[in-house]
């Protein structure tokens, strides 16, 4: 097997109260975990159309202001190894997301904070061998291990679209 790092965006998207969307993976790498809408970056694509073509694929749900936020390097007991480009963008429409269950279970509006500290959470677990009762796509965790300062939501960081805190 040829190893190569593959691109990744994970989108933030985000309502006007401060949720983001989550969803429970299914049949990916991941299986299991919480993650957000999102997928590889394509060949010849910028950040904001992957974003936006990955959120109406696995949601229907149409964004608008995308900004990048971050970038992790993830690195999966599976040993595939992703850069993982997260960006923010908010829906255009009041509309709850759609399902495509072939890759995630179900969809759901989280408020940031609570996604912050379930990630922080099975940072700690793994560091003490214990399980955790959620548990985070690894993108998600290392967002949030190597970003402290997004803890509070983007406000600040310019671009509009600022979640506020709970």
């Amino acid at each position: 097997m040829e190893k190569r790092i593959k691109v990744g965006v994970g989108v933030v998207v985000h309502d006007e109260r401060g949720n983001i969307v989550m969803g429970v993976r299914s049949g990916s790498h991941g299986a299991g975990t919480h993650q957000l809408p999102g997928g590889h970056l394509e060949h010849g694509e910028g950040f904001a159309a992957c974003a936006a073509r990955e959120v109406m694929e696995e949601t229907g749900l149409q964004i608008k202001d995308v900004k990048v936020l971050a970038a992790t390097s993830d690195v999966f007991d599976s040993g595939e190894h992703y850069v993982t480009v997260f960006v923010r963008a908010t829906r255009q429409h009041d509309v709850e997301p759609a399902l495509e269950p072939d890759k995630c279970a179900k969809w759901e509006w989280v408020p940031w904070r609570r996604m912050w500290e379930w990630s922080l959470e099975q940072a700690k677990a793994e560091k003490e061998g214990r399980e955790v009762q959620r548990s985070m796509f690894r993108p998600l965790v290392n967002l949030a291990l190597e970003f402290p300062e997004l803890e509070g939501g983007f406000a600040g960081l310019g671009g509009g679209g600022e979640l506020k805190k709970e």
